[in-house]
């Protein structure tokens, strides 16, 4: 690739998450995926990419609407950028297309499903069809018979599905697909086995052509993503809960940073819905027959087969099955979890002991994304209810989840605990819980640290470990940092822990520092670091020098990845490998050989600008040998795999690690069994 944006010292950010993205599509590819897994790999695919034109094009878009003079100064200009990103996103949703017209619709064929359009309709289905419309459909479609004008501002809901169609030169309709409706109809009429599937839209232009005969008209699709940041003016004054809460709405006009539309739609249409919409060429993108297909995550399986990945339910964790109490367990030793191979349910059973344990007196606690209906905020809650000190930090500005977070804000105040919401300027993207419990004179503190969010959820389908502990210099410093969040300190100094703006970039450094003077001493020195995401460029250049240096470097990422390995003279000793399977990986794990004395750390955060200088993060050393071998063990299962691990070369070309003469290893697998063994 001989574009600038990727150059031999740094991928571009972005380009490098649609490379990602790219991953996900190889999942549809890959006949190895069960059908309807494949399936469920297109909405992820979709609702990815959704989400990138609402946060990181938008994003773009603020920088190219700069002054002129500040733009000259950019590294990158954003008008370039823009350009690569409709290029590759335009390759990619051609791949996409041929994905699904070629070998997901035939598939399903094979399997006795049949996804029709309208054209193919039976007698007895346009019967069906005319019905399910006159009955359901037809007074929940946003069907204007007077048109609309092409000089006349045409609004389209954010990220809703449309059929629009020309009528003359100076008027067309656009039709809304009824979001409350399920986006796929099984015809009843299945004979032999074979079953019938169609999208409404289908059902509603069938119905559309039919009332409109005197109309030569053709319907395609279109749908529109929004600018999905909230634009709080000042966040340093006023009340900035309020501020978000008021914005929220906002979100949903934003400007447009996509139009997604069909590209069998004309030319001289595509120009007049350009100036309706009051968008450029830059902002459309071309795609298929139909969009949104993120409602693919719920596409029906009419049959009795299994089309699925087996299953492998969650581990219960010894903790659970050997203890009566999670304290005496903690007590013990330290805990160490691992979902989704292992429950969540150590998480939710230390909370809800913590409620209406009497000794417990304190809990101290961070939400960044919470699920919706929640054993474990109901714990939170009941603790609170029975008297305990509780205090909850929750993270109003993460993103798409500000609504359900200050829900829940609410409800814990209710019930009497103490909310904190989000800092200006900041975000708590920490996942930490501190518990004080006084049992007579003796008072001991524990806490839990993770990589992910308090999410029963996400944690059967995300990867992450989770560490629960009672060491006191640990507990002490998760302490210190309540207090910062509660406005008494000003500087958490933490002596065990890595938090981040604070300590966690310096403590980095040394550690790869250390590697260095130990390759330079002709020692042995490694790095093995596994990460969602690695962007800083301080970070990239200094194991640009650990690689030059002699350290042997070997990366685990799962997105996007700026440094470029493999290049001679700056990271020859650098490898980077990327899984990605039925589960997302989302742990992160940092060791540093030591001499011989490994280093191994987890937590929150990734090697990005924004965690290591923007957020509030935590990342705890792994002090238990037994947990200690067990993330070791798991590391090493995924460098050795050689099913569902691409090469992150210089290009990203997401090539699979060849097989050869190796062991085929699915590590997601691998470490199920794994676990398994371990539980016996």
């Amino acid at each position: 690739m001989a574009s600038p944006l990727y150059n031999s010292k740094y991928y571009h950010r972005d380009l490098s998450w649609l490379r990602f993205n790219h991953r996900v599509l190889q999942e549809v590819a890959d006949k190895r995926n069960p059908l309807y897994e494949r399936i469920k790999f297109m909405a992820i695919f979709s609702s990815n990419l959704d989400e990138f034109f609402r946060v990181r094009v938008s994003d773009i878009r603020q920088v190219k609407d700069l002054d002129k003079s500040l733009r000259k100064k950019l590294v990158t200009k954003p008008n370039r950028v823009l350009a690569e990103i409709k290029v590759q996103v335009d390759e990619q949703q051609q791949e996409f297309g041929q994905l699904f017209q070629n070998e997901i619709i035939p598939d399903l064929k094979k399997e006795g499903i049949h996804l029709i359009k309208y054209r193919d309709f039976s007698a007895a289905q346009k019967k069906v069809a005319e019905a399910y419309f006159e009955s359901t459909l037809k007074t929940k479609i946003d069907f204007d018979n007077s048109k609309f004008s092409k000089k006349d501002a045409v609004f389209v809901e954010n990220e809703s599905s449309y059929i629009t169609a020309s009528i003359s030169e100076d008027t067309f309709q656009v039709v809304r697909i009824p979001k409350d409706e399920p986006r796929f109809f099984v015809f009843p009429d299945s004979k032999d086995n074979q079953h019938y599937i169609t999208f409404i839209d289908d059902i509603i232009k069938y119905n559309l052509y039919k009332s409109q005969p005197e109309l030569d008209i053709s319907y395609y699709a279109i749908k529109i993503s929004r600018d999905a940041e909230l634009y709080i003016e000042d966040e340093f004054s006023g009340n900035l809960m309020e501020k978000i809460k008021e914005s929220l709405p906002m979100r949903e006009t934003g400007q447009a940073t996509r139009v997604l539309i069909d590209q069998r739609m004309p030319k001289n249409f595509q120009n007049t819905l350009k100036k309706a919409l009051d968008v450029s060429h830059v902002d459309v993108v071309l795609g298929g027959t139909y969009h949104n297909f993120k409602d693919f995550f719920k596409f029906p399986n009419p049959t009795e087969k299994d089309l699925y990945f087996k299953p492998l339910p969650p581990l219960d964790h010894p903790v659970t099955t050997k203890n009566s109490s999670m304290f005496e367990a903690i007590d013990t030793k330290d805990q160490l979890m691992h979902y989704p191979y292992q429950s969540f349910e150590p998480v939710i059973k230390l909370l809800e002991e913590a409620a209406k344990d009497p000794d417990v007196t304190t809990i101290k606690m961070t939400l960044y994304r919470v699920a919706e209906e929640s054993r474990l905020n109901n714990a939170i809650a009941k603790a609170a209810k029975n008297g305990k000190k509780v205090i909850i930090f929750i993270e109003v500005k993460a993103r798409f989840d500000e609504h359900n977070n200050l829900k829940w804000g609410e409800i814990f105040k209710e019930n009497g605990a103490q909310v904190l919401y989000s800092y200006p300027g900041i975000k708590v993207h920490s996942k930490i819980l501190y518990i004080e419990r006084q049992v007579g004179d003796q008072l001991t503190s524990y806490c839990y640290i993770g990589t992910g969010n308090f999410n029963e959820n996400t944690s059967t389908l995300y990867t992450d470990f989770g560490l629960m502990t009672n060491n006191e210099k640990i507990t002490e410093d998760l302490n210190k940092l309540f207090l910062v969040l509660e406005g008494i300190f000003i500087v958490p100094k933490a002596k065990k822990l890595l938090i981040s703006p604070f300590t966690m970039r310096n403590k980095f450094v040394s550690l790869v520092e250390k590697e260095i003077h130990l390759a330079q001493a002709g020692k042995e020195a490694y790095i093995i670091l596994k990460m969602n995401s690695l962007e800083d460029k301080k970070m990239i250049k200094l194991l640009y020098e650990a690689s030059n240096k002699g350290v042997k470097i070997d990366l685990l990422v799962r997105g996007m990845c700026s440094l470029v390995p493999g290049v001679k003279g700056q990271s020859k000793n650098i490898k980077v490998t990327s899984i990605l399977d039925r589960f997302l990986e989302h742990g992160r794990v940092y060791i540093f050989g030591n001499a011989g004395e490994e280093k191994m750390y987890i937590g929150s955060a990734d090697w990005m600008t924004r965690n290591l200088t923007h957020r509030i993060e935590v990342v705890t050393p792994v002090l238990d040998p037994d947990n200690f071998k067990i993330i070791r063990d798991v590391i090493d299962l995924q460098m050795a795999d050689t099913v569902k691990a691409r090469i992150i070369d210089a290009e990203q070309k997401n090539e699979y690690v060849k097989l050869g003469k190796k062991p085929e290893i699915r590590s997601q697998y691998d470490i199920y069994e794994y676990f398994k063994k371990l539980k016996q």
